[in-house]
């Protein structure tokens, strides 16, 4: 066994030594099939390991689970801000997404990996284009993704038979690759952009394949006075209508919820996607309901949305937004706790996403985070999961694993200078080629 201060370590038995959980000092002992297969003071003698990650002065968590993002817009990071919404869409966003290619996909997509693994995350739950190259940079940084490919039929037969081509061709594409890090699901962007008729294809298909559903709703109080003058209800109940509501659908923003609908979403097991970054800068003007979903056993996640709107991937620092929006907007400073806000980024993503039970005992996905523990935010360390929601940020992560694989050993990732100055090429020159067209 060698003590290992490598950047990668190689998939094989892994040893965390002395890393702290919940107070308690214990070694974290992967097994080769990337299981954690023991936890304990003292159980290196128990178990043939490959590498020893000293975890002193470590706190371990469960990794992070991102339920909400748009990974390749990491190439849009910063290119349209401070802006009213739909003029920020219509002047900046669709026109520049309207000259993506694959290879922007595909270098955007890694560059999210990158960026997430440096901040904690080891999955996340994804909706864009080309996916097929999503899913190639995924396999290559490591990471768990969930990928749909966003569905928008306008209400035109035509073009929904063109997404549902798409669609299916990439469950295919994503079955084939027989990864069990990455998973398929079907994308019905919202109740504005998918007819009935698309959005009961695609609960249909997602049943029929046994995949998850990945869908906008209720983001802004637009979406529910559109909704509700064109089919006569309430976004929630629209999609219920067509399906959509499932154990195994991820709901992103809900914030005009009612709770009637809160009420829905938790008697259909749907989970709710938290984005309160997001939220707060394209100022849709209301807070997701927790309480009301919380209530009624909704089981409520995070998610970041994508860079375009965040401006990062940085999931620590989003449970801090959602602890801190959910006192104010509510009036309750007691309203969402710090122990909450990590069980919504471990525990509850992972049952979104079906990743495990984003815990760490015995039996569990070795998807461990390592925090320093004499960082200055987390100095003094009166309590864990509150230095970790309000004190630190992804800065604070300094190891990785994901299924037992270390995807970053103090700081470092392996290959990160070239992801980085190919994603910073690829976004240069999408804005070139679409100046030109402008």
């Amino acid at each position: 066994m060698n003590e290992s201060n490598d950047v990668f370590i190689a998939r094989g038995p892994v040893l965390i030594a002395g890393a702290t959980i919940n107070g308690s000092t214990v070694d974290i002992a992967v097994d080769e099939t990337g299981t954690i297969a023991g936890i304990g003071e003292g159980i290196r003698r128990e178990h043939d390991v490959d590498v020893i990650i000293d975890g002193s002065d470590r706190l371990a968590f469960p990794g992070l689970v991102n339920t909400h993002t748009h990974a390749a817009m990491t190439l849009l990071r910063g290119y349209g801000d401070d802006m009213p919404l739909q003029e920020w869409l219509s002047q900046k966003i669709w026109p520049l997404e309207a000259h993506l290619t694959g290879d922007d996909v595909y270098a955007g997509t890694r560059l999210a990996c990158l960026e997430m693994i440096r901040s904690g995350t080891i999955a996340f739950n994804d909706m864009y284009f080309f996916m097929d190259r999503a899913a190639q940079a995924v396999d290559d940084m490591g990471i768990r993704a969930t990928l749909a490919y966003g569905f928008i039929d306008l209400g035109n037969a035509e073009k929904r038979e063109a997404e549902i081509k798409a669609t299916e061709s990439l469950v295919t594409r994503i079955k084939s690759l027989a990864n069990p890090r990455i998973r398929a699901a079907v994308g019905p962007h919202s109740v504005y952009t998918v007819s009935p008729e698309g959005l009961s294809w695609c609960a249909d298909f997602a049943r029929e394949q046994e995949i998850g559903i990945h869908v906008h709703l209720s983001e802004t109080e637009k979406e529910v006075v559109d909704c509700v003058a064109q089919f006569g209800k309430r976004p929630a109940a629209h999609l219920d209508d067509c399906g959509c509501l499932t154990p195994r659908t991820v709901a992103a923003h809900c914030c005009w919820l009612d709770e009637a609908e809160c009420r829905l979403l938790g008697k259909r097991g749907v989970s709710a996607s938290h984005n309160p970054a997001s939220n707060m800068k394209l100022a849709v003007n209301r807070a997701m309901p927790y309480h009301w979903l919380k209530q009624h056993g909704a089981n409520v996640a995070l998610g970041t949305d994508g860079c375009a709107s965040n401006n990062n991937l940085d999931l620590m620092e989003e449970m801090k937004f959602a602890a801190l929006l959910q006192k104010f907007a509510w009036n309750s400073p007691t309203l969402l706790s710090a122990g909450e806000a990590v069980a919504m980024a471990t525990t509850a993503g992972a049952r979104a996403l079906g990743t495990g039970p984003g815990t760490l005992i015995v039996g569990a996905p070795a998807d461990i985070i390592l925090l320093d523990s004499r960082a200055v935010c987390n100095t003094p360390l009166h309590h864990a999961d509150s230095n970790a929601v309000y004190a630190c940020n992804g800065g604070a992560v300094m190891t990785v694993l994901c299924q037992g694989r270390v995807l970053m050993h103090e700081r470092e990732v392996a290959g990160e200078e070239e992801i980085v100055r190919e994603a910073a090429a690829a976004a240069q020159a999408l804005v070139g080629r679409a100046r030109e067209a402008a």
